[in-house]
């Protein structure tokens, strides 16, 4: 895996959830403040739970 930077996955849709979890970017509220001083690993650690989130998300909706 390359060690560039990943990109903020922010689409400026920013409203919390009775769980703390954005419904734009699916990142809790500690992860999305956590992102600033995250490295790149931490990054995409990150990337993956919130994916994993919205795929749960996803999955229910469409049940």
């Amino acid at each position: 895996m390359s060690d560039s930077e990943p990109m903020s996955p922010c689409i400026s849709v920013c409203l919390l959830d009775e769980q703390d979890i954005c419904q734009g970017c699916y990142r809790s509220a500690e992860e999305i403040a956590d992102w600033f001083i995250a490295d790149a690993g931490d990054k995409r650690e990150i990337l993956a739970r919130a994916r994993r989130r919205r795929e749960a998300v996803t999955t229910i909706r469409l049940g």
